[in-house]
């Protein structure tokens, strides 16, 4: 065994070295509630998402019910990517009177792992926070996306739809700028209403004034983009 260790080239050790880093970051996956309810359930207690397997996951969304029991309080929690998520949280009756808990129309993020209970999916909450400044919301998509891309090497949208075929296809030719306008339309078009033009260019603020209007007027003429609720907000129309 020690003969065929020392044996392994450079390259092999780069390699595992990556992939065990690559491991270690992504221990924590952020996904979207329909990502978890549509994981393959591989055991009884193990969930996994294009083969790989689910440790710690997180989600953000908000809390449309809630409901206390001796031991434990549901939540259910809607991020709007399909039905609201099941959410446990144990709680401790000798702290009982210490613990705060979420309320209804409140955004959370939380922190956990994926089990089945009965037959029905839930997330074992690890750690359950009240987010004040939205902006965590648009964080936590962009990482889904980015974290994905460095799992699977492929793009996928929130509803684990592989979007690599129109990255390469209908999306193919747009220059850079215009890819990167497109990216950041897509990750808000899970939102009814989209993503507002202030807000586009608050998440591209590197981007000429220019090169952000001249870029989605191409996309809206080529198809690629749509307007919403008003000419100031858009959508792709891949979703």
């Amino acid at each position: 065994m020690w003969k065929q260790a020392c044996s392994q080239s450079p390259d092999e050790i780069t390699s595992h070295k990556a992939m065990l880093t690559k491991r270690r970051t992504l221990e924590l996956l952020p996904c979207t509630v329909s990502q978890l309810l549509t994981a393959s359930q591989v055991s009884s207690d193990s969930f996994a998402i294009c083969d790989w397997e689910l440790h710690q996951v997180s989600v953000v969304g908000i809390i449309r019910g809630f409901a206390p029991f001796v031991t434990n309080v549901q939540y259910a929690v809607d991020d709007m990517t399909g039905p609201p998520l099941n959410v446990k949280q144990w709680v401790n009756t000798e702290d009982c009177a210490l613990m705060t808990f979420a309320s209804p129309g409140t955004y959370v993020k939380v922190t956990g792992s994926l089990r089945d209970f009965n037959g029905q999916r839930s997330l074992l909450a690890m750690d359950i926070r009240c987010i004040k400044d939205l902006n965590e919301i648009t964080s936590h998509m962009l990482e889904v996306v980015q974290s994905h891309m460095q799992l699977f090497g492929k793009m996928f949208d929130v509803n684990m739809n592989t979007t690599a075929a129109s990255l390469s296809g209908r999306a193919h030719g747009l220059s850079a700028i215009q890819r990167q306008v497109l990216h950041v339309i897509r990750s808000f078009s899970v939102h009814d209403d989209g993503i507002s033009f202030h807000d586009l260019k608050t998440q591209l603020d590197y981007l000429s004034m220019r090169d952000l209007r001249t870029s989605l007027t191409f996309l809206i003429n080529e198809g690629h983009v749509f307007s919403t609720i008003d000419e100031h907000h858009f959508k792709s129309t891949d979703h």
